[in-house]
């Protein structure tokens, strides 16, 4: 089964420095119908002014990962850590016990267009961590590159929860498929450009959830379409 949750009709707060759309619900924005999938709590699509950004804030008991489409993001976080994201980049911080941490446009000329997902952890109150690896288009060009898991393995980052994560860019007609295993759950988010999902047509911010053991085909409409792919336990 399938069900596509369409970019329009996502929840929005726009500040003028900051323009987010909400996959599921956050912040201002609540639907009960969409508290997340799974183990997938949050998507939101940011937008950031040059020079803004996220001042220091704190977060318990969630993973964190940021994954940039264009541009830079500053990170800085209370357990020592300084980093710029950038495309290609898939960085995982783990809340746990607590941890505080900022969020800033690294470029005063550009905008930064990145995801913000959240991912409910296997067991609470776990060590904070951060970790960051990049991945090269050509690792990710015409397959499904494995980004994150609950092992590490195959230099994935570590996602504490029984959750794979997996990134693609596709050409025009260009086609991955992924079958989803036993009692299991997937969500594909569009990160830009159009795809042919089981035959429906996804446009960048769109996203589909996917359950019951269902044979995954995706298809590039376009010559830099880019997606994520999500497995998790029901």
């Amino acid at each position: 089964m399938m069900t596509v949750r369409p970019a329009s009709e996502r929840g929005n707060a726009n500040f003028g420095w900051l323009d987010s759309r909400h996959t599921f619900s956050f912040g201002s924005y609540y639907d009960p119908a969409h508290m997340g999938f799974g183990t997938l709590r949050v998507i939101n699509e940011d937008k950031v002014a040059p020079g803004r950004g996220f001042p220091t804030h704190s977060h318990r008991d969630m993973e964190i990962i940021s994954y940039v489409v264009d541009g830079a993001l500053e990170h800085k976080d209370s357990i020592g850590n300084g980093s710029i994201i950038r495309p290609g980049d898939v960085q995982r911080m783990s809340a746990g016990s607590g941890i505080s941490h900022s969020e800033y446009n690294a470029s005063k000329e550009s905008p930064v267009h990145f995801l913000q997902i959240w991912v409910l952890p296997d067991k609470q109150g776990i060590e904070p961590g951060y970790e960051q690896t990049y991945f090269s288009p050509e690792e990710k060009q015409g397959r499904l590159r494995l980004v994150g898991s609950q092992d590490g393995r195959d230099g994935s980052i570590t996602i504490h929860q029984d959750m794979n994560l997996y990134a693609a860019q596709l050409g025009l007609n260009e086609q991955v498929d992924y079958t989803l295993q036993g009692n299991r759950l997937a969500w594909v988010q569009v990160v830009r450009g159009q795809i042919n999902l089981n035959k429906n047509l996804l446009s960048a911010g769109d996203g589909a959830a996917i359950s019951a053991s269902e044979a995954v085909s995706i298809a590039g409409q376009t010559d830099d379409t880019e997606i994520l792919l999500f497995d998790m336990a029901a």
